[in-house]
């Protein structure tokens, strides 16, 4: 670890270091900005990513910069907010220190909003020869494998080898996988004979494997039966109670309710769960099941008492949550926003005044080009009102007016004709040996 200090302007204020950009942290920002706090960001990348459109990204229907935001840019108006980019090592509780790769900065109070990263269940072999969908980089590893794998199979003769590089497997059917194997499924449709003549547009295939009895387990019945009818329609091979048990870069291996199958595929994209990014200095005692944080109805996290972790990090256990809050874009914001008012109100008054109560404002997954399923409060939405909406909701929830603008003008091109972004393959992607 460094010895080294941040450097950083020297103030009386209340010093607040945030780990992490995703949505709870630049929300908690948002809400201290230009009050009497100094708040301190620490970040590996100088983005902050809007991960619900990543797999747009993934098959080339949107540019990497239309879904990230430079974080200077974000907070060019928040006087009172320092960011350094830099990767966290090691959290000194008892010193009150965040040790990074390029110094320690001390802190009175300290939010962790590390989010979450790809679980792959302690398979060592499916972490290596697969791609999660998580982050940006994941989306533009995936897009140019994709393509990579679809220009050897223009070249390939060999009819075996083109099916495996034309087959393509996502493992999880949540809202991530359902969405990546619609828009897989529209590339298909429209795309893949004009693009590539050279492969028939019966070989290239879509599995979507699913673990549970249906797809979109954490919404509604009717969300699932119509998304798999919209799946279904699309040509997509739905596996339910099916589980992948293993992945040697060429062959998946199943275990279903009829046994184990094998399905011969080059393509394997991970989206069947994340867990919590911990970082090094957290008690063990506050770490539960998927590496998330045991905190209080204010946030702290257990045993501490100015440490704090929202978002995905973060499990706030109660009677009507026992396994805590979702891993949600919702739940991260609004957590951060709450705990923002908190922290003020125990500057100013020396105690905490309000405890976080999670408003469930509705899930919503798009399936293809024209079809989304949207699970609200008061009723339920499919076809294409769904789409409109999960459309609306998303475009004014992508921060930077210049990413609403290229991203609704893009979604505006493509619902009058099926063109995508450049289907370019600016950096060549390859498996770790």
């Amino acid at each position: 670890m460094s010895n080294k200090h941040f450097c950083i302007p020297e103030n009386n204020f209340p010093k607040i270091v945030v780990i992490g950009a995703g949505f709870a942290g630049i929300n908690f920002i948002k809400k201290l900005k230009n009050k009497p706090v100094q708040v301190i960001l620490i970040d590996q990348n100088n983005y902050h990513q809007f991960q619900p459109l990543l797999y747009q990204v993934a098959i080339s229907g949107l540019e990497p910069d239309s879904v990230v935001t430079p974080i200077r840019k974000l907070f060019k108006s928040c006087v009172n907010l320092i960011y350094r980019m830099a990767k966290v090592e090691e959290i000194d509780t008892k010193n009150k220190r965040v040790h990074t790769d390029i110094g320690y900065i001390n802190y009175d109070y300290l939010v962790i909003a590390t989010g979450s990263s790809t679980n792959y269940y302690g398979s060592k072999n499916i972490e290596k020869n697969s791609i999660g969908l998580k982050n940006i980089n994941d989306a533009i590893n995936i897009r140019s494998w994709m393509l990579q794998n679809l220009e050897l199979g223009v070249e390939g003769c060999n009819f075996e080898e083109k099916s495996a590089l034309t087959k393509f497997v996502i493992v999880g059917g949540g809202p991530a996988g359902v969405e990546m194997a619609g828009a897989l499924a529209e590339f298909k449709k429209y795309l893949l004979s004009n693009d590539y003549p050279e492969i028939e547009n019966g070989a290239m295939k879509i599995y979507l494997i699913q673990s549970a009895d249906r797809i979109l387990p954490t919404m509604s019945k009717k969300a699932s039966k119509h998304a798999l009818k919209v799946l279904k329609n699309l040509e997509i091979e739905v596996l339910l109670n099916s589980r992948v048990t293993d992945y040697d870069g060429e062959i998946i291996t199943l275990l279903t309710q009829n046994g184990g199958e094998i399905i011969r595929a080059n393509n394997l994209i991970w989206a069947a769960g994340v867990k919590g990014n911990i970082i090094k200095g957290i008690d063990e005692k506050a770490i539960l099941q998927g590496n998330r944080m045991k905190v209080n109805q204010y946030s702290q996290v257990e045993g501490l008492e100015n440490v704090f972790a929202i978002g995905d990090i973060a499990t706030m256990i109660s009677d009507a949550n026992p396994q805590g809050h979702p891993m949600v874009a919702q739940a991260a914001i609004q957590q951060g926003k709450t705990l923002a008012n908190n922290i003020l109100s125990k500057i100013n008054s020396g105690d905490f005044k309000i405890p976080f109560n999670y408003v469930d404002k509705g899930s919503m997954a798009t399936i293809g080009k024209k079809d989304a399923v949207a699970d609200l409060k008061i009723f339920f939405l499919n076809g294409r009102i769904g789409w409109l909406l999960w459309s609306f909701i998303h475009l004014i929830s992508i921060t930077g007016f210049k990413n609403k603008f290229k991203v609704g003008l893009n979604w505006m091109l493509k619902y009058l004709s099926y063109e995508k972004a450049n289907q370019l393959i600016i950096r060549k992607y390859k498996r770790d040996n």
